[in-house]
């Protein structure tokens, strides 16, 4: 037997499908386990050692901190020896905050923080002149200087441009002993009852001195006393003006504008964070945006009354105050509630929209007499906008937000930040240009910084810099150099958030920890998979041990060692069926091996289908990276969208095209980025986005609810014998309304366990088990079976069971057709992965009657998947195209981009480097003429030669 230290030995593992295994994970090597979707290497990886390292890491804890947490439970194994401390990173989008950004998720921001309070040089919002700071001996030095054998006044600051009569203040600088004051630009002697007119601004000095400057010592120390008196005085800033020349200058303890008087609190890290109120912008609260009113979203129909629901917000016209008051304003301004909106007078629309308060007399014909009418009214877009911000519904702010567009703040221009921060500057950049840049521009600015920065800066930025360059090397080294510190965590893909923690951990530099990946390789290009790689082995060599589930072709030959779940998926895998280094395993009769050794592969088509003949042509594209690009779309064809990462692909598809036809068929509201014209739509029915986001959120939705084969299997339980006669009704059958379900959990079959500082835990419901269903609804039974035993039945299963029903027949085998036969018609949303989630819309999809017609758009639908899932996949696909359909893919994957019919290649490189379309045509085309990176790839994939 293997020694423990070498190994992490795991004995009798059950979770899930997994079948009895034992496997011996080698330590300190990069290991690989790969297999079929859905064949158990979660399971084994996640389900099994993870959760195994997360109970013992809980153990740890006292008993005390135990009690909040509750008990997580043991995964189904016998043993595991050789168990390093565990660190999972996952697909799993890192932050739903808006406050989270790439920045902050590494760390880098936080350095950027330190180093602008530490070494930046602070400017003037007013005149732009750099701001300077004094010690109390620095102004007397420069007043002796600069106003030698002339006579001054020394004045501190008390009121700056700000309205009332002060009457109060003037009586507190008495009180303190001084006899004058300088008011808007006039020195004048303190009086009793003193003040001045309240509706005007004024600027208030306290005169603390006026004296002939000389360099005597007996001038020196009356100087430093008065400078001492105002600095007091006027809170850190004095003034000094020569008698008969009214023109001041500033000096201040504190950062301050020699010319214009305003001056900075001393910058801390604080200063530059979005997150603090010392940072922050006081208008959109760091967040870099607002929800303004939109007056077209209150208005939807200028041709319609107020009387028949024109006001959006107010609906159709009824008894009440609201109208009332509509009415009162219509009188006032000579309108109608009948009228056109569009016929209303533009002023009458302010007080509807904006609100007034207002007494107007109106003369009574009948009784001869003038009757007073009052207009208080808060305005309908005012309303709105105070129920968005304050109201404690969220019902009530969901409803706001309807009649509201996100724009960014105009105070900040989306830099999230104040003002003043935004004057402090290293080598001519803010904080906010800084985040702006991509990672890779960011890297070349810190390269150059120190020979630029001299003296003190120079020594105290040294450190700082060392950080973060470290930081920004890792984020390179695993491909991002296309992302910006600014971008929100939420907006990156599941690929991208794993990636950025990878580079997190790697810069942490820990050892002996045991990291689990889950397909790292989502969502890079071929060109990015091989730093990838380098970056796990960076880890390894570290000292760590690296678990990959993937299976990417180039990750499994690079692993010192492999193991291979199987044979085949859900109930028929959960097998080790081959284990050891990569050239071992080609060796072994396995469906992995047969693809790595090219026993199998994908086939090339033999030809590339010609379309319809009609096309799509999306011109002037400029969101985001894109530079003005022209695309054509031919329909009727499988077109693939490549190019390598963050260079422009999902903003050309999934940004503008995608959003253009959904609010051309669908009324869709997102706003496409900028472009110029689009042409060809008639050509198509309608568009249809099968995307990796989740399903469900909650472990209430499942495959059989999404693709809606559960109200059919609902509605054949209700026409059982047993059903009919005890009354049962389809809903008797659903667990998301009362009768049936089990009430205990409310028809989850879990209940949820709130973690006061962890993520929710869900538990078997204690009445019925997880079932779902109370009882007497489980008593129903279709050919022995119950609703709860169908749930748990996988899709195979259920096709087989339910051959004989057309409708649902018709739909469960759309889900086995696209390579999920193995999931449970129950099984929770939220434990399917991306690949899987995508493959069910996919299903829903294809269930329905196709028209021909219809504008398929996938984005990366290999994710997950095994070459073998992929094959099936391809065919599905295949028959939509085959049908008239046109189906877009975004992909990396050169098995499925070489079965494209059209390629559009979008690059050359990522960010700003990319944005332009590099090449068009069949792969064979794409290969013959360009130099991209994908052309490189493709070339080597279908046995091209380069172009001369």
């Amino acid at each position: 037997m293997s020694s423990t230290e070498d190994y992490i030995r795991v004995q009798g593992a059950r979770v899930h499908n997994l079948k009895d295994i034992d496997v011996e994970i080698p330590r300190e090597q990069l290991v690989v386990i790969t297999g079929l979707s859905g064949s158990g290497k979660s399971s084994l990886a996640f389900d099994t050692i993870y959760a195994e390292g997360q109970r013992r890491y809980i153990e740890t804890f006292a008993a005390y901190a135990r009690q909040f947490l509750g008990g997580l439970e043991r995964p189904d194994v016998d043993k595991i020896d050789g168990l390093s401390p565990v660190i999972a990173i996952e697909q799993k989008t890192t932050s739903r905050s808006p406050r989270s950004t790439v920045g902050t998720v590494t760390e880098v921001y936080d350095f950027l923080r330190l180093l602008f309070a530490r070494g930046s040089d602070a400017y003037s919002y007013v005149t732009g002149k750099k701001m300077v700071r004094y010690t109390d001996a620095q102004i007397r030095d420069l007043i002796v200087a600069d106003y030698a054998g002339e006579r001054i006044n020394i004045l501190a600051p008390v009121v700056r441009a700000r309205k009332g009569h002060y009457r109060e203040l003037f009586e507190q600088i008495a009180k303190q002993g001084f006899v004058k004051v300088r008011v808007d630009g006039e020195i004048r002697d303190l009086e009793k009852g003193m003040k001045v007119d309240r509706y005007k601004t004024h600027d208030i000095e306290i005169v603390v001195d006026r004296l002939q400057v000389s360099e005597t010592d007996d001038t020196r120390k009356r100087l430093d006393e008065s400078i001492r008196a105002a600095l007091y005085a006027g809170d850190g800033v004095l003034m000094v003006t020569q008698q008969g020349n009214g023109d001041p200058r500033y000096f201040s303890q504190e950062l301050m504008c020699p010319e214009s008087g305003i001056s900075y609190p001393v910058p801390e890290p604080n200063t530059f964070s979005f997150n603090s109120p010392k940072g922050m912008c006081p208008e959109c609260n760091g967040l870099g945006h607002i929800y303004q009113v939109n007056r077209n979203k209150i208005i939807p129909d200028p041709s319609r009354s107020i009387r028949n629901g024109g006001l959006a917000p107010l609906g159709e016209f009824k008894k009440s105050w609201a109208f009332k008051q509509l009415e009162t304003i219509a009188m006032r301004y000579g309108f109608d509630l009948a009228d056109p909106i569009s016929q209303i007078p533009e002023a009458a629309m302010e007080v509807i929209l904006y609100g007034g308060n207002e007494r107007f007399d109106v003369d009574s014909k009948t009784l001869g007499v003038k009757r007073q009418y009052r207009i208080e009214y808060e305005g309908i877009a005012r309303f709105i906008q105070e129920q968005f911000k304050n109201s404690d519904s969220s019902n009530i702010q969901r409803w706001a937000k309807d009649f509201m567009d996100k724009v960014g703040c105009p105070e900040c221009g989306g830099s999230r930040l104040r003002k003043e921060s935004l004057f402090f500057r290293i080598d001519g950049k803010n904080i906010a240009d800084l985040s702006g840049m991509d990672i890779g521009q960011l890297a070349a600015f810190f390269a150059r910084l120190p020979e630029r920065l001299e003296g003190d800066q120079k020594v105290i930025a040294a450190e700082i810099i060392k950080e973060i360059n470290s930081r920004l090397g890792f984020l390179l080294d695993v491909g991002l150099e296309y992302l910006s510190l600014n971008r929100g965590s939420r907006t990156l893909s599941g690929g991208e958030a794993q990636r950025i923690r990878l580079a997190t951990q790697i810069g942490s530099q820990l050892v002996g920890v045991l990291y689990i990946l889950d397909e790292p390789s989502i969502g890079l290009h071929q060109r990015d998979n091989n730093r990838l790689i380098r970056s796990l082995k960076a880890l390894r060599d570290l000292g760590n041990s690296v678990l990959v589930v993937e299976h990417d072709k180039d990750m499994i030959e690079e692993a010192d060692y492999v193991i291979d779940i199987g044979p085949k998926a859900g109930k028929h895998g959960g097998t080790i069926i081959s284990e050891g280094p990569p050239a071992a395993l080609k060796q072994h009769d396995t469906l992995t091996a047969a693809y790595l050794n090219g026993k199998k592969e994908i086939p090339v088509p033999s030809e590339r289908r010609p379309g319809n003949g009609y096309q799509l042509v999306l011109e002037g594209c400029t969101g985001h990276n894109l530079k003005g690009v022209d695309v054509t779309f031919p329909l009727g064809k499988m077109i693939g969208v490549t190019g390598v990462s963050g260079s422009g692909k999902s903003t050309l598809v999934n940004e503008t095209l995608y959003p253009i036809m959904n609010a051309h068929y669908f009324n869709g509201v997102k706003v496409p980025k900028p472009y110029k014209r689009i042409s060809g739509l008639e050509h198509i029915d309608k568009v249809i986005d099968i995307n990796q986001s989740p399903i469900g959120r909650t472990p209430r939705s499942n495959p059989a609810t999404y693709t809606g084969v559960f109200s059919e299997i609902r509605s054949l339980f209700a026409k059982t014998t047993e059903a009919s006669i005890r009354g049962y009704k389809p809903g008797r059958f659903s667990f998301n309304v009362k009768g049936g379900r089990c009430e205990t959990c409310q028809g989850g079959g879990l209940r949820v366990i709130e973690m006061n500082f962890l993520p929710d835990v869900y538990v078997d419901c204690e009445t019925c088990n997880g079932k779902r269903f109370n009882r007497e609804t489980l008593e129903i039974r279709y050919k022995g079976k119950s609703i709860a035993d169908v749930l748990e039945m996988t899709v195979d299963e259920a096709v087989d069971f339910f051959e004989h029903i057309p409708k649902i027949y018709r739909k469960l085998k759309t889900i086995q057709d696209v390579g999920l036969g193995y999931i449970s018609l129950g099984q929770q949303s939220t434990t399917l992965s991306g690949g899987e989630a995508q493959r069910v819309k996919l299903a829903t999809e294809l269930s329905k009657r196709d028209t021909g017609n219809t504008f398929y758009i996938l984005d990366e639908p290999t994710t997950g998947l095994h070459f073998e899932d992929i094959r099936v996949l391809m065919e599905v696909l295949n028959k939509l195209v085959d049908k008239g359909n046109t189906v877009l893919i975004i992909e990396h994957n050169l098995d499925v981009v070489k079965m494209m019919d059209h390629l559009i290649d979008i690059g050359p490189e990522g960010g700003r480097g990319g944005g332009q379309v590099v090449a068009t045509g069949t792969p064979e085309e794409v290969c013959a003429n360009s130099e991209g990176h994908t052309a490189r790839y493709l070339r080597k994939e279908l046995g091209h030669p380069s172009p001369a």
